[in-house]
């Protein structure tokens, strides 16, 4: 039952017009590109403090692919954070080359591990790539990890490119938004042990 109250409030307020819509979609839009390098970054050190904690604190030794996706993960979080302080637009270029050769090793190292691909020279010595120290929901491994991160960082750094994020945060440098960003990082890691044991 619509009472007069209501009608009025809905005459009052109108219709949504597809330019409102257009142009919440478009701040929306606008608001990841300017922060988009602060996702790659939150990524980039989730991945690197995750595979510190499965090595050095859970004790896993790392397999050789693992150690080649570390090779081009754990450079990220440094580029990116000296990028972000000196706002260089050139970062998308230093880090695209990084993090789309991840996503290829990180996706071989997860067919090899399902088994689609049977071989790989780079571990027929010391800890097989093909070995599983976790198995989430069935398909959630290391390898698959990095993989997201890896496409997450690709993704971000993708729009950071057309997108005016040096005008993200306070003038000057933004100190507290990336250190801000890593602690975060390193909190989530810390969180994620307590809960895991």
């Amino acid at each position: 039952m619509t009472t007069t109250r209501d009608t009025d409030a809905d005459e009052m307020a109108g219709p949504v017009t597809g330019a409102e819509v257009g142009g919440a979609a478009e701040r929306v839009d606008s608001a990841f590109r300017r922060s988009a390098l602060y996702v790659a970054l939150a990524a980039a050190s989730i991945a690197t403090f995750g595979s510190l904690y499965f090595s050095e604190v859970r004790g896993l030794e790392p397999c050789a692919l693992c150690w080649y996706q570390r090779i081009l993960m754990y450079p990220l979080v440094a580029i990116i954070s000296i990028g972000l302080l000196r706002r260089d637009r050139g970062v998308p270029a230093y880090v695209l080359p990084l993090s789309v050769t991840g996503i290829a090793v990180a996706t071989y190292h997860y067919l090899v591990q399902a088994r689609v691909i049977h071989h790989s020279i780079a571990c027929e010595r010391g800890v097989p790539c093909s070995g599983r120290y976790i198995d989430w929901f069935g398909f959630v491994t290391i390898p698959f990890l990095a993989l997201v991160a890896f496409v997450v960082i690709s993704l971000a750094t993708s729009a950071a490119r057309s997108g005016d994020w040096t005008l993200v945060g306070l003038p000057g440098r933004p100190w507290r938004e990336v250190v801000a960003t890593i602690a975060a990082s390193l909190v989530l890691i810390a969180v994620l042990h307590l809960l895991l044991g």
